[in-house]
């Protein structure tokens, strides 16, 4: 697959459009940046919403600082990128859902990720049209939605991005999703406003209602 820009996105003008995050919504993240750091010598204890917060030293009580975290983030993006499970269910739900809805991957990964995070995605069966995004995804969101008359939705796990895109792109369905089952009793939800779900069992479904792709 090729990354994209959203000006050379080709977006059906009446089709339904889904635009999907990667972490936590398509790969289990944070269990394969775990296993990347304890390679490294370091341990992830979660007990919060967080990357870096949740990054120590074993025997330390005091989690890493920034920068350790940073470089840790960012080398694992050149080198251990590819150590990431799907989440269940997320390739068959999207391979149904594009038969009648356009899917454009939507992910805020750095730009030295490229190579890795497009071979991941072929390589688990998620060979859609992904552009690089950074900061709150709002405006992308809302660019791509404007192309089409279709309905639209946007699935994310942080709910800045939500947020973001419900300013900006009220129109656009939202959904949440947090693969990792650790992180969901911290993550911040707010399912009266963003259609919260654990897993893409009952996801797919509500996405497949709303786009009448199932």
């Amino acid at each position: 697959m090729q990354p994209v820009t959203p000006e050379d996105l080709i977006i059906r003008p009446t089709a339904p459009l889904l635009i999907v995050d990667v972490d936590e919504v398509l790969a289990h993240f944070m269990a394969g940046f775990e296993r990347y750091i304890a390679r490294r010598g370091f341990e992830m204890r979660i007990d919060r919403f967080a990357l870096f917060q949740n990054l120590y030293r074993p025997g330390e009580t005091e989690h890493l600082d920034f920068e350790t975290g940073k470089a840790l983030f960012d080398s694992f993006f050149q080198d251990g990128a590819d150590d990431l499970e799907p989440v269940i269910g997320a390739a068959d739900a999207l391979a149904s859902l594009s038969t009648g809805a356009g899917v454009v991957i939507l992910t805020n990964a750095p730009a030295h990720a490229l190579e890795s995070r497009t071979g991941w995605l072929s390589r688990h069966g998620f060979d859609y049209p992904m552009i690089l995004n950074s900061g709150l995804k709002g405006p992308t969101i809302a660019a791509m939605a404007a192309r089409t008359t279709g309905a639209s939705a946007f699935i994310d796990d942080l709910l800045p991005n939500l947020e973001s895109s419900a300013e900006t792109a009220p129109g656009v369905a939202r959904f949440q999703i947090i693969a990792d089952h650790r992180l969901r009793p911290f993550a911040p939800t707010a399912p009266d406003r963003h259609d919260l779900h654990e897993d893409w069992a009952t996801l797919g479904p509500a996405l497949g209602t709303l786009v009448g792709s199932v």
